[in-house]
């Protein structure tokens, strides 16, 4: 009989480590996103590390901004940014306040509430694909700017709360290059997923792209 998901949520203790013990121990933890429909819950299958000042593909490699800000405050708080004047991307801090690391949410299982996700990734042919790829993340579960800075450590009736879910064994997670980073950042293998979860989303080399106008 399989043992039903631990819905205990992580607190700040689980973020407050390094990028890269966080990125991979989230793997099987569930997301549960609340909005004015019903709560929507998500089982991630996938993630990349972004480790600040070390890391020429991290938005804080070159320092404190107002869109980064929220990279640099206490771990386990939400960092949302708008991409290509198109996608919200999902992240979340970890390691100490004041050293910018976030993980990027890049996949997940919509476990709860998949009527919900479904009405906003009305593209999606398949469930699999609700939420396969860090802008359908967001986009399934409703994610934009207003969350940016919310707490994921804070009460249970709160936008964001991250459960304890089912982790993984370190056998069933892969790790490869992030996707679309370019240059000295692009080739960290620094994303991670578990081993051939349906949910998971392709590999893309960086090519660049033209901002819509």
């Amino acid at each position: 009989m399989i043992a039903a998901p631990d819905r205990t949520p992580l607190d700040r203790e689980f973020f407050d480590r390094p990028v890269l013990d966080v990125a991979p121990d989230l793997l099987g933890r569930i997301l549960v996103r609340a909005t004015p429909d019903g709560p929507i819950e998500l089982r991630l299958t996938e993630v990349e590390a972004y480790d600040g000042p070390n890391d020429p593909g991290s938005h804080a490699y070159r320092g404190r901004t107002a869109r980064n800000d929220v990279m640099f405050g206490p771990p386990g708080h939400v960092y949302v940014y708008f991409t290509y004047g198109m996608w919200h991307c999902m992240n979340l801090v970890c390691g100490p306040e004041g050293r910018a690391s976030a993980v990027l949410l890049r996949a997940g299982e919509i476990t709860e509430g998949v009527e919900l996700a479904r009405k906003r990734r009305l593209s999606a042919r398949y469930d699999k694909e609700l939420a396969k790829g860090p802008a359908r993340l967001a986009t399934a579960l409703g994610v934009d700017r207003a969350l940016d800075g919310t707490d994921a450590c804070g009460p249970a009736d709160g936008p964001t709360t991250l459960l304890a879910g089912t982790p993984v064994s370190s056998g069933q997670v892969s790790s490869g290059p992030r996707t679309g980073v370019a240059g000295d950042g692009g080739v960290h293998p620094w994303r991670f997923w578990i081993t051939n979860d349906p949910t998971v989303s392709p590999y893309r080399a960086h090519t660049p792209r033209r901002r819509r106008t």
